[in-house]
């Protein structure tokens, strides 16, 4: 089952961000049993080159795999998704009309993403115009990062976009915007609920970063389906720590 369909099934899904550009640590993670990897284009140095490469080994290891471009611009998600993506993780989402207009660029309709027979996600050319529409409409997640107090006021509105395949809580981001002392500051705590009613009353999915992997149940508990946990520099940080614990002085 893609990546989009469970999430519509409404299955649990764990990954992580990758943020060094470079297709071995995709590789990697692929034999880790995670559900999916997000490449993070809009913190890390990932140009069209490593993008490409990322993705690659992505589908040849059968991982899903997401781009979070580093805007939410026409440009950017045509990129990610002609190079094979299964979706866009896009930041800073802050209206219903940013969402209208990402679910536009992301399919192909009148105004919207722009057509290549020769590109990865159509096969090199080997698929046919409407076969390649039709898959590209199944397959493609467009997830809307919610990390803005202006997003906030208009959460049930972005919700209810059509074409969004789920929310994604933005909760460091978040935490920023509100201005507060720490993601586990009440008022934050307060919109990762809001989002989460909001994608709730629209039949949507959610997703969220979680700082702490022990905060998860909790909030499996009270809706949340999609959990991209910490990063490839995170992991290779607390095997290195774990390692170093170990070997002892």
């Amino acid at each position: 089952m893609m990546l989009k369909q469970r999430l519509a099934a409404g299955d649990v899904l764990l990954g992580t961000f990758v943020k060094t550009p470079n297709p071995v640590i995709v590789e990697v993670l692929a034999g880790c049993g995670l559900d999916l990897v997000c490449l993070d284009a809009e913190h890390a140095p990932f140009d069209r080159g490593t993008l490409d490469a990322c993705i690659f080994a992505a589908r040849a290891c059968n991982l899903a795999v997401l781009v979070r471009p580093p805007t939410h611009a026409a440009e950017h998600i045509l990129n990610a998704l002609d190079c094979g993506a299964d979706g866009v993780l896009l930041p800073h989402i802050r209206s219903a009309a940013d969402a209208a207009e990402a679910v536009r660029a992301a399919h192909y309709r009148p105004g919207g993403r722009g057509y290549a027979g020769s590109s990865r996600a159509a096969g090199y050319g080997l698929t046919a115009m409407a076969e390649h529409r039709r898959a590209s409409a199944e397959r493609t997640c467009v997830i809307a990062q919610i990390e803005d107090v202006e997003a906030l006021d208009a959460i049930e509105a972005i919700a209810a976009v059509p074409g969004l395949a789920a929310l994604f809580v933005g909760r460091i981001d978040l935490t920023v915007a509100l201005d507060a002392a720490s993601p586990d500051a009440p008022e934050v705590i307060a919109a990762v609920e809001r989002i989460l009613a909001a994608a709730a009353a629209a039949h949507l999915p959610c997703g969220m970063f979680v700082p702490a992997n022990g905060d998860v149940p909790g909030w499996r508990a009270r809706g949340a389906r999609l959990f991209l946990q910490s990063s490839d520099h995170g992991l290779i940080r607390s095997g290195a720590v774990q390692l170093r614990a170990a070997f002892g002085g």
